[in-house]
């Protein structure tokens, strides 16, 4: 049996090696479709990760329970339900927010990323790990969504959180940032070509820095590695 993964190794994998976004690719609909704005992308990615921790726990929970064969069938339906049960609670505490997120609320149902989650981890391990991997999942996740979203904003309308009281309340209406209502800004951001070039720029930028972390550590090694000694057992000298 193969040992169980670390901790940081969960949270390492959720927010940067197996970034649901970046790394492999899933959930890209509500992604591309909702980021227009970082509020937007922050009320989406929450609500992704509300549903993930739910089903996480669920699915981990009933793993001994569910037969192989109608996994997937029961996966679907507990993901449903709790996708249902977050919709309710957006209309009926965000219901500006609701509105402008509209129809992919309902569509986390078939968001890969969570199903993937379920299938992949949380029936394969204890609730704490599951919990664990559905909060760095989602968090991850939701980080991308809030920076894409901040980016199409800024350089399409020049603001950055407008409208952040549809989310966080009143109190929020301070950390909306704005360059004056003259800043004529890149209308192809906040359109949909904008959404996936942003993508492609942030996923650029993800395997440059991972590029430069590997040269960094083979650099490392290499000036850790111990001389190679001849076979009189003498160090042999540096080459050039």
């Amino acid at each position: 049996m193969a040992a169980p993964q670390p901790y940081g190794s969960i949270i390492g994998d959720g927010f940067w090696n197996n970034n649901q976004a970046l790394v492999a690719l899933l959930g890209l609909c509500p992604l591309l479709a909702t980021t227009t704005s970082a509020t937007n992308g922050l009320g989406m990615g929450l609500a992704t990760t509300a549903v993930l921790i739910l089903s996480n726990v669920t699915v981990s929970l009933i793993r001994d329970l569910v037969r192989p064969e109608v996994r997937l069938p029961v996966f679907v339906l507990v993901i449903a339900s709790f996708v249902t049960a977050v919709e309710l609670s957006i209309q009926a505490y965000f219901y500006e927010l609701y509105l402008v997120l509209g129809l992919f609320i309902p569509l986390i149902v078939t968001n890969c990323a969570i199903i993937g989650r379920a299938e992949a981890f949380a029936s394969k391990n204890r609730v704490d790990r599951a919990l664990l991997d559905a909060i760095a999942m989602g968090l991850g996740f939701t980080l991308v969504l809030v920076v894409l979203g901040g980016m199409r904003e800024f350089i399409g309308q020049g603001t950055l959180f407008y409208q952040a009281n549809l989310l966080l309340g009143d109190a929020a209406t301070g950390l909306s940032l704005s360059l004056g209502e003259g800043f004529q800004g890149a209308l192809i951001a906040i359109l949909p070509p904008g959404a996936f070039i942003g993508l492609g720029l942030l996923i650029a930028l993800k395997n440059l820095i991972d590029k430069r972390l590997k040269r960094r550590a083979a650099v490392r090694a290499a000036k850790a590695a111990p001389a190679p000694t001849s076979a009189a057992g003498v160090a042999a000298p540096a080459a050039g």
